[in-house]
């Protein structure tokens, strides 16, 4: 592979590791931020072990969805490093 090829794949890597990135941020973003406070009166209508759902997702959900994203980055990320030739 030459370098031109090289900073081509080096920059195709970092744009969807970027990509990867944001993208998981804004899915936390929604399930911490959006659940937990911002549409926390219309989830309320809902329940979870008898605990309002948007009160669940402000103490429990954001977590399992941070902790969920974190498996699913590892995974995507394992993903990317092989498509792209990355050895790590």
């Amino acid at each position: 592979m030459n370098g031109e090829q090289q900073e081509t794949n080096a920059r195709a890597y970092w744009r969807a590791t970027l990509r990867l990135t944001f993208g998981l941020l804004a899915v936390w973003f929604a399930a911490s931020y959006g659940a937990g406070i911002l549409f926390r009166d219309w989830l309320d209508q809902y329940s979870i072990g008898g605990a309002p759902l948007g009160f669940w997702f402000s103490q429990n959900g954001a977590i399992y969805v941070f902790v969920g994203l974190i498996f699913y980055y590892c995974h995507a990320m394992n993903r990317l490093e092989r498509k792209f030739g990355i050895k790590g």
